[in-house]
């Protein structure tokens, strides 16, 4: 009991932040910028105004400059959140003459409002007490306060923070992120996919959970993915592809014949071949369905020309991917099941490939580790 009631407590203490000093300077140079355009731009297109910016934006500057991911911070919240929470102010302070109930009352219809109409903004509530209780410039604005200065400002904001999280780096609207697509066009999810966290499993806590979190789906997805292959590279204790590789390399260079390719892939049961140059770098990768889909067009040409016509360099994919000698090995799981690579390169520190890791060899280092913690 005591233990808790120590837990309790301990929620009133500062809580750290783990945020770079860059991203956290980036946030506050965004701030005053959002906000100094937003009042500039809105004195240029209402001069009449007595107020260029509403002090509710400050709140949403917070949002859309330090946390432009979260789903409180995205467009439709800023300016639908705030437009509809000033028409529910306006509406109360027109319909219950004693502000002391009027204020209470705009702030929790506001809320419901956002909540209804998938809005929800912090400051939307700010603005709807700003609304019954600023006074005569707000009285003389009347069902116009909606429309301008809040609607104006939030507009304006967003399209400051638009451009600006974009020019600095970061995704603003925070969209989601693409899912992983099967390879072998399938309907099939990827391997992770099927054995990890799924979309809906997340789906079912958070609705256990019944609690606004301020945090997207999407990212929350990635943040578990990140943390499993965090827990994966702990798993394999540190070891690294250079450790797992295979040393001996059957390779191609890009004027080696197609059929000499296809020899090498037959004689050692190969699924690829890496393309290097003369100092053994990573050129291409040679599959086996790319010799097959020139062996139509090589029946036609050995017709016209010489079969040693047909190079390598000609039917190779160009797009490679490798990893050091010392990258962890838990960073070939996601290549190997997710990516559909057979095989994945691993170079040296001059760039020139040392040696090759292919499923097998996964396979193999995966029950190894297995039974290392069966014993």
């Amino acid at each position: 009991m005591r233990a808790t009631f120590n837990q309790w407590l301990h929620g009133f203490l500062p809580q750290p932040l783990p945020t770079a000093k860059r991203e956290r300077l980036r946030a506050v140079i965004g701030a005053c910028a959002g906000l100094f355009v937003t009042a500039l731009a809105t004195h240029m297109l209402a001069p009449q105004l007595a107020a260029y910016l509403i002090a509710p934006m400050g709140a949403s500057a917070v949002l859309l400059f330090c946390v432009p991911g979260s789903p409180l911070a995205q467009p439709w919240a800023v300016v639908g959140g705030n437009t509809i929470s000033a028409l529910v102010g306006v509406a109360c302070f027109h319909l219950v003459p004693d502000v002391l109930l009027a204020a209470p009352l705009a702030g929790c219809l506001a809320i419901g409002a956002m909540f209804a109409l998938r809005c929800l903004h912090p400051p939307g509530g700010a603005v709807a007490l700003t609304t019954v209780l600023g006074g005569h410039a707000v009285i003389e604005a009347g069902w116009t306060f909606a429309l301008s200065p809040v609607a104006v400002n939030s507009v304006l904001i967003v399209v400051a923070a638009l451009l600006y999280n974009n020019l600095t780096g970061r995704r603003y609207p925070h969209a989601p992120h693409a899912a992983d697509r099967n390879v072998h066009a399938t309907g099939d999810p990827t391997p992770n996919a099927r054995l990890g966290i799924t979309e809906d499993d997340l789906e079912a806590a958070l609705v256990r959970y019944g609690e606004v979190l301020d945090v997207s789906r999407d990212d929350l997805l990635a943040i578990v993915d990140d943390a499993r292959q965090r827990a994966l590279q702990r798993h394999f204790k540190e070891r690294t592809c250079g450790e797992l590789m295979s040393t001996r390399i059957v390779f191609v260079s890009p004027r080696d014949t197609l059929e000499h390719a296809r020899e090498l892939l037959l004689r050692h049961r190969l699924q690829s071949l890496p393309v290097l140059d003369a100092s053994r770098h990573l050129r291409g990768v040679l599959a086996q369905e790319d010799v097959l889909r020139q062996v139509g067009w090589g029946a036609r040409l050995r017709q016209l020309v010489p079969a040693a016509a047909l190079r390598v360099q000609d039917a190779m994919q160009q797009r490679v991917v490798a990893l050091g000698v010392d990258a962890p090995l838990a960073q070939l799981v996601p290549l190997l099941s997710d990516r559909g690579y057979h095989q994945v390169a691993i170079t040296g520190r001059d760039g020139a490939m040392v040696g090759l890791v292919s499923r097998s060899d996964l396979v193999a280092a995966l029950c190894e580790q297995r039974l290392d913690t069966a014993a």
